[in-house]
């Protein structure tokens, strides 16, 4: 009794042929056939997984503070990750005096707000791409939808401490736009729609934790503390958003 195996794996996909044999002769044209049949579906698995020639990254999960130090900013927006080190991580991170180049401060301000918003770089670009086909600064129509995002306007009601905390919210269908559940972080919200958390979510300690800490809500916003929830009265204005960010350089970044 012979047997054959015929096995390719790539990342989480795998598969395998297994054929017993009592005759290696008479299945020498199957076992052929069935290795040109397994090359043909790993190579389009390797398509899928390119596409564009980029490969499909996942959204950084890691530390946090770590990359607020690197980058100088307080990406949960608390400001704790720079009170005690003010400096990049690594032992050297204190001595640390090297300049950027022209590119090397573009592509850190970049970060600096794709790390903000916890997106992945196509999901990034996408969004700068669109904001490229409306009326008025390319930069400014960028942040401001950003700033519509589902999970950022959670954020910035006070449901939630951090937009780390805000995404897991509304993946978790503790979210309502008008009325509706909604659990995609992305969603962009349009002026005039009512967020609200589910009567069994509006009685979570994270909930009532955020609402008591948080003392501010823009001025695009609307916020009812005793039904918790807000609405989104118009588009903000680009004095109302973060001024630590340089979006100028976002797209001379995206311009080269």
């Amino acid at each position: 009794m012979h047997e054959y195996k015929i096995q390719q794996v790539s990342g989480t996909t795998g598969f395998c042929f297994t054929i017993e044999k009592t005759s290696l002769r008479y299945y020498n044209e199957k076992m052929s056939f069935l290795i040109l049949k397994a090359e043909i579906y790993y190579l389009s698995v390797q398509k899928t997984k390119l596409k564009g020639g980029d490969k499909i990254m996942s959204r950084y999960t890691g530390p946090s503070w770590k990359v607020s130090r690197r980058l100088g900013i307080s990406l949960s927006g608390t400001g704790k990750e720079l009170e005690k080190r003010p400096y990049a991580p690594g032992q050297h991170g204190p001595n640390q005096r090297k300049k950027l180049s022209e590119y090397g401060l573009q592509l850190q301000e970049k970060q600096k707000l794709r790390h903000m918003f916890g997106m992945t770089e196509r999901q990034f670009k996408n969004v700068f791409v669109k904001a490229g086909k409306l009326k008025g600064l390319h930069g400014e129509n960028f942040m401001i939808l950003l700033e519509t995002r589902l999970d950022n306007l959670v954020y910035r009601l006070g449901l939630a401490r951090t937009r780390r905390g805000a995404r897991q919210l509304v993946n978790h269908g503790h979210v309502l736009v008008d009325g509706k559940r909604v659990d995609i972080p992305s969603f962009s919200v349009k002026p005039g729609q009512v967020i609200s958390l589910r009567e069994k979510s509006q009685s979570l300690a994270v909930v009532q934790e955020a609402i008591e800490v948080n003392n501010f809500v823009p001025d695009y916003l609307s916020f009812d503390a005793d039904k918790k929830e807000g609405t989104f009265v118009r588009l903000p204005e680009r004095s109302e958003l973060s001024a630590e960010i340089q979006e100028q350089l976002i797209v001379e970044f995206y311009s080269r």
